[in-house]
């Protein structure tokens, strides 16, 4: 099941399809009472949802009519409304009559839309043929939970599913991988009618937050991180607030970032934020990417702007670029990759500026002044813990700027790999504790000691620590790690995860639209979310 490069063409046909209309946001109600249902709508309401789905299959007690006829009444938003049968991922194990009773129930009393499965909506549709209030629509669904079949067989699924008399198509897979987002996203662009296409699973999150762009009809957003009616499903607050959902349209530029795992990264708000103060078409994204290449040759559009990349794809990518900034190619890393207007990748790592200028200026607050021309960093000891992405960028920032570099690692191969590409020093993680041939050295901790849930663990014990004027970490869950506790009660200098973030981020931001970033909102952010 190779996934189909997705092509400049696809994408054509999205601005000239047959549907104009937004992409509506549907919140899925799971309350098991009919009351929690009807708060749960009104907070759906609150949230900004333009669709309710009510979940007949949570309901504990159900009676059909008078039920139904509070829910819809009721509701302060258009009503969908599922009763989802074991047999196709739901709750509902009783009569099959009944259940197709209910739906029919729900149709006349004024529900703007029903969900039937595609195995029995033959004969569903047949049943209510000639009865259907105006306004109302069946959609049909097929949800697989297994896989993402070929562009071929979704297409048949969709002629199957519009032979049974569907007003909307839904088709909901299973993403194995991230690219194959990119077949439902063939099918809806290319669809002649009204279509939902969604790739549940964490690696198919794009498929639910770019439906806009391929004119999916409508998109699931849960009323809390906890409520999801499916895998991979965002809440509806992060479509609109994070993600900027109004503002997506065929034509929306996308971006993002790339790593392995990647929903902890605070980039999708950062980007997300500034490209709407500045008004401009562009949304970043959380991509979950196992295999870069694979990625790269899929996503191929002039819609695809470029990527943040992190863990672990750091050094992989690089294979798969056109061009390598010549700082990052002499990194052996890159963090930043920039599709042009031609097409090519091309590759930056913006991780050593980002890093070095806040390590300078925190050796510019303790020394005061140090001329323009030199870096403060110029002549100094720096002890740079860790030789994987993020070591490397700070060794070679460091050593540019005239700094004596020693590099610390697990395995020595790998330090002294990297002391003789930058002309420094290699020793053991163990060694460093020992390790002081003079005062005010600086530390630069790059390795994961310390990082989200181990937050009590520390690369190097307190006592150690007396020797440095000034100690950097890398990490940023959390913030203030115990390295940094422990050294500003030594009296050290300390220089958070989070500015190396924030500034790597605005050259980032630079190499993607061209402008200067704007760091003062970047700033607030982190701040507030960090």
């Amino acid at each position: 099941m190779g996934s189909l490069p997705f092509t400049t063409t696809d994408l054509q046909t999205s601005t000239s399809g047959v549907k104009s209309s937004p992409t509506l946001l549907c919140t899925p109600l799971m309350g098991t009472t009919v009351d929690q249902m009807l708060m749960e709508m009104q907070k759906a309401k609150d949230i900004g949802a333009d669709v309710v789905e009510i979940r007949l299959d949570c309901l504990r007690n159900f009676s059909p009519r008078q039920d139904l006829g509070t829910l819809i009444k009721q509701s302060p938003l258009p009503t969908l409304v599922t009763y989802r049968p074991i047999w196709e991922g739901g709750q509902y194990e009783g009569d099959e009559n009944k259940r197709q009773d209910a739906l029919r129930v729900a149709m006349e009393l004024g529900a703007s839309y029903i969900d039937i499965e595609l195995e029995v909506a033959h004969d569903f549709n047949n049943s209510i043929y000639g009865k259907k209030p105006d306004n109302f629509k069946v959609i049909v669904s097929s949800h697989n939970f297994h896989n993402t079949p070929s562009a071929e067989a979704i297409g048949n699924l969709v002629a199957r599913i519009q032979a049974t008399g569907a007003d909307i198509v839904k088709i909901a897979t299973t993403a194995l991988d991230i690219t194959d987002c990119a077949r439902i996203f063939q099918i809806m662009v290319h669809s002649q009618i009204p279509t939902v296409g969604i790739v549940m699973g964490e690696r198919g999150l794009i498929s639910r937050i770019l439906s806009p762009k391929f004119g999916g009809y409508l998109t699931y957003g849960a009323l809390e991180a906890g409520a999801i009616s499916a895998p991979g499903q965002p809440t509806a607050k992060d479509l609109l607030d994070l993600y900027n959902f109004r503002l997506i349209g065929a034509d929306t530029k996308f971006y993002g970032i790339i790593g392995k795992p990647v929903g902890h990264s605070k980039s999708p708000l950062l980007f997300n934020a500034a490209f709407k103060s500045v008004g401009l078409n562009a949304i970043y994204l959380h991509f979950l990417v196992d295999d870069v290449e694979k990625f790269f040759n899929t996503y191929s559009t002039p819609d695809f702007g470029g990527t943040s990349c992190t863990i672990p794809h750091k050094e992989a990518a690089l294979k798969c670029m056109d061009e390598i900034d010549a700082i990052a190619k002499k990194i052996g890393a890159i963090n930043n990759i920039v599709r042009r207007a031609d097409g090519k990748l091309i590759a930056f790592n913006t991780d050593y500026i980002g890093a070095i200028s806040a390590i300078e200026d925190g050796l510019r607050g303790l020394n005061g002044a140090t001329p323009a021309a030199a870096s403060p960093l110029a002549g100094k000891l720096f002890v740079v813990l860790g030789a994987g992405g993020a070591g490397k960028s700070l060794a070679y920032g460091a050593a540019q700027k005239g700094a004596r570099v020693v590099v610390a690692n697990r395995t020595f191969e790998r330090a002294k790999e990297l002391a003789d590409k930058v002309g420094g020093h290699a020793m053991t993680l163990e060694e460093v504790e020992n390790f002081h041939p003079q005062e005010g050295m600086v530390l630069a901790n790059t390795t994961s000691v310390g990082m989200k849930p181990k937050i009590d663990l520390t690369p190097l014990p307190k006592h150690a620590l007396k020797h440095y004027c000034l100690v950097f970490d890398a990490i940023y869950t959390p913030k203030d790690t115990r390295l940094l506790r422990e050294a500003r009660d030594t009296g050290a200098v300390i220089v958070y995860g989070t500015e190396m973030l924030i500034r790597q981020g605005f050259e980032q931001y630079k190499n993607f639209t061209g402008l200067p970033a704007p760091e003062e909102l970047f700033r607030q952010l982190m701040e507030k979310h960090a």
